[in-house]
């Protein structure tokens, strides 16, 4: 039974502003590091909002990468919670031997060498959809023109998807990352829609293999996948890789629209590009719920005891924001180097594919610098209005004309 704390903090905490941080954010960081927060569901956790904290459980490989474990708090309300009762967690091995090996495979597909390859054909992608969005007329919604269908395009090429069944993968991506948007019976559908794709994409890949990444772990001599981890392999890409970085591109180009001189120094200096992205990727205050560890042996974090049975939150964007690692944290430094923002994790199960998100999002940025220099946001900053209930935030609509 999770033990609830009369002072807890509803959580995710409250931020009125759409680009700029709740000021708990500082408040927590310097008089509460481990907080008492309520998920939704009711159920009671700690959140920790310090860089070196965030990092330093991110990084230990004692525990679980999300909250499966028994007497784990709940996120959602309702009875079908589709991050910790998704069957990948149960198929995909979490940590050990197993883990790593399954790393190492994926690994193959996200190499700097996979990128250069990916790199011309996301352009590629990028560009048409830029004319498209174009052709149409402004003011656009240069998310639902560009950002959404770029990653989905990407992921599905990666997995060996025809591109006419990828709209399926943006709802199934859809309902397995909102907490509140859909019910639990939908919920269910949806995921049992997905793994029967997934199933019969992979009997055609072990078949007739291609030359995308589910074929090639379905035909590994040396590590042979069974079909439930392929599945599972194809879902978790797609929710990390899709839905991540569709709202990333969107909240990027908001936030350096936002401020115009941002803007014109990257028309003056293309080369700021690689750091821009990485800049953004810090400075992201809706980056979504954070990473849930659960703690099954106690641990001190900042001083204080954590006892075994409690779930944690750590929250990167906080962290990410921490004046002690960070000079003039709060501001926007297209330069700044070194970055070593938490935005991708840390430690063993940093994410697999940030590789493959900061080349979609420079690309992206490189090619909307060229063919839209005079790209501005169509509304106030103030109008911009955020995705509620999806797990990695984002934006509902970024308007732009140019």
């Amino acid at each position: 039974m999770v033990q609830e704390h009369a002072a807890a903090l509803k959580y995710p905490l409250p931020n009125e502003h759409t680009l700029e941080p709740p000021a708990a954010w500082a408040e927590l960081r310097g008089t509460c590091p481990v907080a008492h927060v309520a998920f939704p569901s009711g159920d009671a956790a700690r959140l920790i909002t310090r860089y070196d904290d965030v990092k330093g459980l991110l990084a230990d490989p004692r525990f679980e990468r999300s909250g499966t474990g028994e007497g784990a708090a709940r996120i959602s309300a309702g009875e079908y919670d589709a991050l910790t009762n998704s069957e990948m967690a149960a198929v995909l091995p979490g940590s050990g031997e197993g883990h790593l090996v399954w790393r190492r495979q994926l690994n193959k597909w996200f190499t700097a060498k996979q990128m250069a390859r990916l790199r011309p054909r996301i352009a590629e992608t990028a560009e048409r959809l830029v004319d498209e969005m174009t052709a149409k007329g402004a003011p656009a919604d240069l998310k639902a023109d560009l950002g959404f269908p770029l990653p989905v395009w990407v992921i599905c090429e990666i997995l060996g998807v025809p591109e006419s069944d990828r709209d399926k993968f943006s709802y199934w991506s859809d309902t397995m990352l909102n907490l509140d948007r859909y019910t639990a019976d939908e919920m269910r559908a949806s995921q049992a829609e997905f793994t029967a794709y997934l199933a019969g994409h992979v009997a055609a890949k072990r078949e007739n293999p291609g030359d995308d990444l589910l074929s090639e772990l379905a035909n590994d001599p040396e590590f042979p996948f069974p079909d439930a981890a392929l599945i599972a392999t194809g879902q978790g890409l797609l929710v990390a890789g899709h839905e991540t970085t569709a709202n990333m591109i969107g909240k990027m180009t908001a936030m350096l629209l936002a401020d115009r001189s941002r803007w014109e120094a990257l028309l003056a200096d293309p080369a700021l590009v690689r750091t821009a992205v990485e800049e953004t990727l810090r400075l992201d205050v809706n980056a979504g719920f954070g990473m849930i560890r659960y703690v099954d042996q106690e641990i001190a974090i900042a001083g204080e005891t954590i006892a075994p049975g409690t779930t944690v939150v750590c929250s990167m964007a906080a962290a990410n924001r921490d004046e002690a690692v960070f000079d003039n944290a709060a501001e926007m430094d297209l330069a700044r180097t070194p970055n070593p923002h938490l935005a991708f994790g840390a430690g063993l199960h940093s994410c697999l594919g940030q590789a493959l998100a900061r080349t979609e999002l420079q690309v992206t940025l490189e090619v909307l610098l060229r063919k839209l220099p005079t790209l501005e946001l169509a509304v106030p900053e103030s109008d911009l209005e955020k995705v509620q209930g999806l797990l990695v935030g984002g934006l509902v609509a970024v308007p732009v004309r140019w």
